[in-house]
């Protein structure tokens, strides 16, 4: 008999995957740069089967669902216009005044703020340690070593691809644009844990 938690978590599946087709569709219809949307929404694409096939072993809270479907959204975007195009990344670009589109910025903080809510559901469930600083901390070094692989795969995008692979990179000419997406990656993993750990616990069950 299928428990009421694998019901739930089967129907947001189905609505996460519905809604990643379309967005998808959408998308990759007739996006900027082919190959950069092809690797920019290959996370998604990787991440979707696992979610299938682990989901009556480990079935994810709303929370940590939510923001994944919310993250492969920010990665599809992405990948359409590249990060350095996104039409809503000039208007915060023109409202605030910077001197670059943000919204490659903004991937990088959901790069930090989305894993580390995933993460540190797998170190309390999966590996038995109790909400608190150790997990606190662990979920930060982790975020960081995920950040720092990813900027390891643009060096070797950029490696294969040459001048191909500037889009997928969309450094805008900032010499400091890996160190900043680490830090963006960091933040927004401390945003993550600082504002939706108590809320993480109570789907956890977890006082």
């Amino acid at each position: 008999m299928i428990e009421p938690a694998a019901r739930r978590s089967d129907l947001g599946l189905v609505l996460l995957t519905a809604g990643w087709v379309a967005v998808l569709i959408v998308t990759g219809w007739q996006p900027y740069d082919r190959a950069t949307w092809w690797m920019e929404v290959a996370p998604a694409l990787i991440v979707l089967p696992v979610l299938w096939a682990t989901r009556h072993r480990f079935t994810l809270t709303h929370l940590a669902l939510s923001l994944i479907f919310v993250h492969g959204l920010v990665l599809m975007v992405g990948g359409a216009y590249t990060y350095a195009r996104v039409p809503i990344g000039y208007d915060v670009q023109h409202l605030l005044g910077l001197g670059r589109n943000p919204y490659d910025r903004f991937g990088h903080l959901m790069q930090g703020l989305v894993p580390a809510i995933v993460l540190r559901e797998l170190l309390i469930r999966l590996g038995g340690l109790r909400p608190g600083r150790l997990v606190t901390m662990l979920v930060l070094a982790c975020c960081l070593a995920v950040s720092a692989s990813y900027e390891l795969i643009e060096f070797g995008a950029a490696m294969a691809l040459g001048q191909g692979a500037d889009e997928f990179l969309g450094t805008q000419g900032d010499p400091w644009d890996t160190q900043w997406d680490m830090l963006m990656c960091v933040f927004g993993a401390v945003v993550a844990l600082a504002t939706l750990s108590h809320v993480h616990n109570r789907q956890l069950g977890r006082p």
